[in-house]
């Protein structure tokens, strides 16, 4: 069913989007082919960086053997989500995907509350990403080349660096993004071959994927770990107007990006248990943390190989804050466009294309954020109580909860969508999909929240149990509060909220 928003306005010149304003208040189309897309939004899994990090953790921590089973059932899940989030894809073509898809279905007011959603969660998993990356180059410096550097200094290089490049062309990011992932999955596909080439003292087991590895109370735990290793597919809407067919090549790279990364992390994961048996993975995981991959690979890769691995970390986290900067920017540019934020954010630069001031937004918050923490940072280096790593982990799971929440939310505003439209019966199997798939990421969600002293490693009775989720929350009542005011005393920009470039298509119907 066509719903009128898939048909987008061209000029007669070249076929880029023209608006009121000219085309600085449109990103450049035609950047974005189906290669460049899928690379974008999977740099932002940092493959490398789950293998190395998450993985470890959630067999230390939780004591959950079947982390294989549960990417698979991750998958399922988001590839239930993907289906109604995909249609929608081909209905609405706009920068800030999560949002204009809510506003359309859920009204404006609950688009708004999105919205800041979406700019505080994508902005909190970058910038927690610059403490981790951070302490892994101060770490490399210190080992490979003798030299103290406080973890502050790379990553405010880092800072500077990403904002540099997003204010290039987004197929130059693309090209960037493109080479750092695919040397990545190489390493790690070697490091799965080497393992299974050289399994543990029980051999090839299966074990892993045995549905009675998922019992006890540290699965839902477990899930909220797991899913964070899947955010960065959901971005693909987010450059909708920057591909030729927006809706083809969006759903097409969703669905390649959700199946791609549940059978990577599945075999990766299981690797893993094979390398070191089953019933030794959780104690090995324990007595190695974060250096499990590199303590396997050396006995079986060797030194150089190692080594590399340890360098391609540090790269691939860089991939994933340049992902997750052009995220950010990207909201910030729709926000602007619709009157959620100063028009300035609306606006592209003159030469790339790209958000600019978007991207300098989140550039200078990630600043912010570094130097503060780098000011309350008063222990020495490898102390595991510094806040380089409380960024880090506090970072990357606000952000997490808040895409989980968007995600649910995202999916029962396909259900509102399409039955507003009388589109109920055509699209029948996307809206059952859609509530299951909604249904299961609120259990998520819930459980997140419940879990939240546990992730980021506080004690029960630690206030950022409840103030850390609590950033999510207040960010979704500011916007619901902004929302309100906007139906209260300028209900004609409320009414545009998700909207996109269509918004200013009438307004230059209207002017002319």
């Amino acid at each position: 069913m066509t719903t009128g928003s898939s048909s987008t306005s061209r000029s007669a010149s070249g076929g880029a989007i023209s608006t009121f304003k000219g085309e600085e208040r449109a990103l450049r189309a035609d950047r974005l082919g189906t290669g460049g897309l899928l690379l974008s939004v999977l740099a932002a899994t940092a493959p490398l960086m789950v293998v190395a990090g998450v993985m470890p953790t959630t067999f230390a921590v939780m004591g959950i053997v079947g982390q294989p089973l549960l990417f698979v059932v991750l998958g399922v899940v988001l590839i239930l989500f993907s289906l109604g989030y995909a249609e929608m894809s081909r209905h609405v073509h706009n920068a800030g995907a999560f949002y204009a898809y809510i506003s359309r279905g859920l009204g404006g007011t609950a688009g708004a509350g999105a919205a800041l959603v979406a700019l505080v969660a994508y902005n909190a998993l970058q910038v927690g990403i610059y403490g981790i990356f951070g302490f892994e180059v101060s770490g490399l410096l210190s080992t490979y080349a003798d030299l103290d550097v406080a973890w502050w200094i790379p990553a405010l290089l880092a800072v500077l660096a990403v904002g540099t490049l997003g204010w290039l062309k987004i197929d130059v990011n693309a090209r960037v993004l493109g080479v750092l992932l695919l040397i990545e999955v190489v390493l790690v596909v070697v490091f799965d071959i080497a393992a299974v080439a050289d399994p543990g003292a029980q051999g090839l087991s299966l074990y892993a994927f045995n549905p009675d590895t998922l019992t006890g109370a540290g699965v839902g735990t477990a899930l909220c770990f797991c899913i964070a290793a899947f955010l960065g597919f959901e971005q693909a809407p987010v450059y909708a107007e920057e591909t030729s067919r927006p809706h083809v090549l969006v759903p097409r790279v969703m669905f390649l990006a959700v199946a791609g990364v549940a059978v990577f992390f599945a075999l990766s994961s299981w690797a893993l248990t094979v390398a070191t048996g089953p019933d030794d993975i959780v104690g090995t995981a324990q007595e190695q943390s974060a250096g499990l991959l590199f303590f396997l690979t050396e006995s079986r890769l060797g030194d150089t190989f190692t080594d590399v691995l340890h360098v391609l970390f540090v790269t691939g986290m860089f991939a994933a804050l340049l992902s997750f900067h052009n995220v950010v920017a990207r909201y910030a540019f729709a926000m602007g466009r619709e009157g959620l934020l100063p028009a300035a954010f609306g606006r592209t630069s003159g030469t790339s294309g790209a958000p600019g001031t978007g991207s300098l937004l989140q550039t200078a918050v990630s600043a912010v954020v570094v130097v503060g923490f780098a000011v309350a940072d008063d222990k020495p280096n490898g102390d595991p109580t510094e806040p380089v790593l409380h960024l880090f982990t506090w970072g990357g799971n606000i952000g997490a909860l808040g895409v989980i929440v968007l995600m649910a939310a995202a999916s029962f505003s396909v259900v509102a969508f399409f039955v507003r439209r009388g589109a109920a019966g055509a699209q029948g199997v996307r809206l059952v999909t859609s509530t299951v798939a909604g249904l299961a990421l609120l259990v998520i969600a819930g459980y997140t929240v419940k879990d939240f002293d546990v992730l980021v490693g506080a004690g029960p009775d630690s206030a950022l149990s409840w103030v850390l989720p609590g950033i999510i929350g207040l960010a979704a009542v500011a916007g619901v509060v902004q929302g309100l005011i906007l139906r209260s005393r300028a209900p004609e920009r409320h009414a545009r909220i998700g909207q996109g470039n269509e918004a200013f298509q009438l307004d230059k119907a209207a002017s002319s």
